[in-house]
Order: structure tokens, then sequence, then C-alpha cells
């Protein structure tokens, strides 16, 4: 079974610092989940992309293939699940009364 490199849920469970004043320092060395994420996935397309391409041009292993075009798949699925969540989040915001 292929190795699935990125979890959907990595950038929800991150620990949040709860002292905002001792992480301005470090503001540097702090990561953000959301970029991380965002780079986790171009990757995981840009190797779908490039695996698919090795397949079709030199005829490479097609199980390579169909294992990076399906993570690539259930990272777009969930790519999509969490702009579906952000949108239902902010029409929340803009339903609540002033």
């Amino acid at each position: 079974m292929a190795n699935v490199t990125f979890n959907a849920y990595t950038a929800l469970n991150a620990t949040r610092p709860t002292d905002q004043a001792a992480t301005a320092g470090k503001a540097g060395d702090a990561k953000n989940p959301v970029a991380e994420g965002v780079s986790d996935f171009r990757t995981a397309m840009q190797a779908a992309e490039q695996t698919a391409m090795q397949t079709a041009v030199t005829g490479a292993d097609p199980h390579a293939m169909v294992a990076a075009l399906a993570n690539a798949e259930m990272m777009l699925d969930a790519a999509v699940t969490i702009r579906d969540k952000v949108v239902e989040a902010y029409q929340e915001l803009l339903r609540m009364p002033v």
C-alpha cells in the first residue's frame, strides 16, 4: 500500500500558543500550519503530475502512478472540505445580528 504523506487534521490539531507575548519574539521560528498544508498539497500535486508524465512517456510503474494520483485526489478532497468549512463559518458570521 502507498505511503500517505498528508494528514488532513495536521493543521487542525496543531498546538496553539497560549501566551502571545512569549511567542511574539519567535515569529520567525513559529510554523504556520496553513502554509505547511498548502506546501504539502502543492508537493503532492506536482509529484502526481510527474509520476503520470513518467508513466505516459517512459512506461514507468503504473502502480506508482495510481498511488500518486490517489494521494493527490485525497489531498484535493481534504482541501475542498476545508474550504467549504471556512466558507460555511464565514456565512454564519454574516448571518449574526449586529
